[in-house]
């Protein structure tokens, strides 16, 4: 399935993800060493189903005591993408590398699963610009595990009623996506890891060399970083510097050349914040 983006086909980027239940480390790409050990797998706690969406919710998971249930003030209007860009491809399609997923935009079908998604037959088979940026990073020195990548829907049911049975409902919402408004379910997103279980899914691996180069250098690949820093009131989840998603070379590139840290003011959406 080609949409129109050079080499991008989501069947080259599905490669790099499992099919299924989506919660095992696919692959490391790490720096090449004599005789060194690959690193070891990143995993999320096991007391709580990992997701991509997952934060910690205590009083220092992030600088501000605001709760992302809360109703913000509207963010300041963005100008959307040029018209060439957004003409594109579509905000509504599940099918594309520009579909826009969150708290007031589930999933049309909420069930769906990619047509042309496969799994890799080697664990460390992949293919695309996802295989392109790990590999860039460990010429830099710097070691990178894809820790989450496709999740279904019935996988995300399950990962959510963890969290409510933990949690309650209202701190889950908080924590992990509902059944059919998950970035995962799409194909198009993956969680990352630094190769050594630092900091996994926490808001300290932030603090980590993989958090840190796919930040600075995943525009080039097409990824931004899709939950970023203090912008929370937009996006609906705190800071996750583990969480990628694709969008192209040319809009990831356009939102960091002119500033802009989330998918819902780069296209002109509204805030999603809570469930309507």
């Amino acid at each position: 399935m080609c949409y129109e983006c050079g080499s991008t086909s989501r069947r080259s980027f599905a490669q790099f993800l499992a099919a299924g239940a989506g919660l095992t480390v696919l692959a490391a790409c790490t720096p090449e060493a004599p005789k060194a050990a690959a690193p070891s797998s990143s995993t999320a706690p096991s007391s709580v189903p990992p997701s991509p969406e997952a934060v910690t919710a205590s009083a220092g998971a992030t600088a501000d005591a605001a709760t992302v249930g809360q109703s913000p003030a509207a963010p300041s209007p963005t100008p959307p993408p040029s018209a060439t860009l957004a003409r594109q491809f579509s905000l509504d399609d599940p099918a594309s590398p520009w579909v826009i997923v969150n708290k007031h935009r589930p999933l049309k079908p909420a069930d769906y699963v990619p047509a042309d998604l496969v799994r890799p037959a080697v664990a460390i088979s992949a293919a695309g610009e996802a295989e392109a940026m790990c590999a860039a990073a460990a010429r830099d020195g710097v070691g990178i595990v894809l820790a989450s990548g496709y999740r279904s829907y019935s996988t995300q049911v399950t990962t959510y009623n963890g969290y409510v049975a933990a949690r309650g409902q209202a701190d889950a919402d908080t924590a992990s996506a509902r059944p059919g408004h998950s970035e995962h379910q799409t194909g198009w997103a993956f969680d990352i890891g630094d190769g050594g279980g630092a900091c996994s899914f926490e808001p300290c691996f932030a603090e980590q060399a993989a958090a840190a180069w796919a930040k600075a250098n995943g525009h080039r690949f097409g990824f931004v970083v899709r939950y970023p820093w203090m912008l929370h009131p937009i996006t609906g989840y705190f800071y996750e510097p583990w969480h990628l998603r694709y969008v192209g070379v040319e809009a990831a590139t356009d939102m960091l050349n002119r500033g802009i840290g989330t998918l819902e003011e780069y296209f002109g959406l509204e805030a999603a914040p809570a469930y309507l």
